[in-house]
């Protein structure tokens, strides 16, 4: 069972997603809050395994809250939830510790699916953000190549090993279209066109 809590001003919208969450048996309720100050102070006491927070809130923003709470909340993974697509406040986001950003007018199957899939260590993303996220990739600077992360590096060992995406899928309890955004991100960091020259640029450091 997947613990969550809420961070959502407009109660019509918490109310809702509080419905949508104990409506389905594969997730228990922790807490719902209208503003970042009360759940930077239950939040690491609760330890939720996934928080579902808006961006802009009455004072701290979501991501203030992330920022003050995750390092007393190593594990608990926090999934925005918002109708902005601005790319400054993605990348703010996704710096403060976000694992994932999703838009409200989400259907309630599809923002659950993103619950699983990010508290199996995905980093689900609505199609519009993962390509904003992508094309700022495509634009680093090419002087220095980003460090991988440790789940981008778990993706590169199983291709280096021959596993297709539904393979690596599978072991890693994410979706396909996961591990294609965590390719795609590999070949950006790594500024190369295909699998083998990531490999080899990679595991011959």
């Amino acid at each position: 069972m997947i613990s969550v809590c809420i961070i959502e001003d407009i109660l019509d919208i918490q109310d809702g997603l509080v419905n949508i969450i104990e409506t389905d048996k594969r997730f228990k309720l922790f807490g719902s809050f209208a503003n970042a100050e009360d759940a930077i102070k239950m939040i690491p006491t609760l330890k939720p395994d996934v928080v579902i927070t808006d961006i802009n809130l009455p004072q701290k923003s979501g991501i203030d809250c992330i920022r003050e709470t995750k390092a007393h909340t190593p594990n608990t993974q926090f999934i925005m939830f918002t109708i902005y697509e601005d790319n400054d406040q993605v990348f703010d986001a996704l710096k403060a510790g976000a694992s994932g950003y999703i838009l409200k007018n989400t259907p309630p199957k599809k923002l659950l699916e993103a619950l699983i899939e990010i508290h199996h260590g995905g980093s689900p993303m609505s199609p519009k953000i993962a390509r904003k996220v992508l094309s700022s990739f495509a634009i680093i600077n090419s002087g220095e190549n980003e460090q991988l992360s440790t789940r981008e590096i778990e993706v590169l060992q199983f291709l280096s090993k021959g596993f297709l995406y539904k393979e690596i899928a599978d072991k890693m309890n994410i979706s396909a279209s996961t591990v294609k955004t965590h390719i795609n991100h590999i070949y950006a960091k790594l500024q190369v066109h295909n699998k083998t020259e990531a490999i080899n640029k990679f595991f011959s450091r």
